[in-house]
């Protein structure tokens, strides 16, 4: 399972319970980026009956996409218990028959708490870039192997450049964008110190990579701005 950072209680710059205050100043187009997943998910599978959400955080997604399929049942994970308390107090009103919160795990593990081949729609936002290349790609066969045939894979991630210079013309963007937020210099510089040493991008072509070579037969990007973007894959 993955280690949350010395004295944190998940993998986030933030502490579970302020997460909600902070992330929309770390994100640029944050509610944009889940009302595109939705969306996807209405194209493309309307009729799911069981979506995993993994890396849920405090459950915004779940919270919204509920709306939009009343029908479908919801089964929440993260590795991180303080996320997942955040997540209960969010959806304490949502019908027991309607979400199931998973004991804290991450995407690796979904295989021994969900069984494979069952779920139409997975989804992981900003969650599996706090992954090293060999863990990544266990995370995403992991959600791979329970989505069901013409099951949807979809992720949001902050990413990688092509190239060192864009790299630096990217973080040097997500600060700017951080302290119009109100964040200070050294707030912002703190976070995007993290890059590559607390969460760890990739580029939009090395996603397209690990998508095609855990057998997704579709595999495309949907969502792409500053230095988080967001891929599907289709079983």
């Amino acid at each position: 399972m993955m280690q949350t950072m010395k004295g944190m209680d998940n993998l986030t710059a933030h502490k579970a319970a302020d997460y909600d205050e902070h992330v929309r100043r770390m994100i640029p187009f944050y509610e944009v980026i889940h009302n595109q997943v939705i969306q996807l998910a209405q194209a493309v599978r309307p009729d799911a009956n069981v979506w995993v959400d993994t890396g849920c955080g405090t459950g915004y997604l779940v919270e919204q996409a509920m709306a939009a399929f009343p029908n479908t049942k919801f089964i929440l994970a993260d590795p991180s218990e303080a996320m997942l308390e955040q997540t209960r107090k969010r959806l304490t009103s949502t019908p027991l028959e309607r979400l199931t919160i998973l004991p804290a795990v991450d995407s690796t593990m979904l295989g021994s708490q969900v069984k494979p081949g069952s779920v139409d729609v997975v989804t992981a936002i900003q969650c599996h870039h706090y992954l090293q290349p060999d863990g990544r790609r266990r995370a995403v066969r992991a959600c791979f192997d329970l989505l069901t045939p013409g099951g949807l894979f979809v992720t949001s991630e902050n990413i990688a450049a092509r190239t060192e210079e864009g790299t630096k013309i990217g973080l040097k963007r997500w600060k700017a964008f951080q302290m119009t937020q109100g964040k200070s210099e050294e707030e912002a510089d703190k976070h995007l110190a993290r890059y590559g040493t607390e969460f760890f991008p990739i580029t939009v072509d090395q996603h397209v990579q690990v998508f095609a070579e855990v057998g997704f037969r579709v595999v495309e990007l949907f969502w792409f701005s500053e230095m988080q973007a967001g891929f599907y894959g289709v079983k």
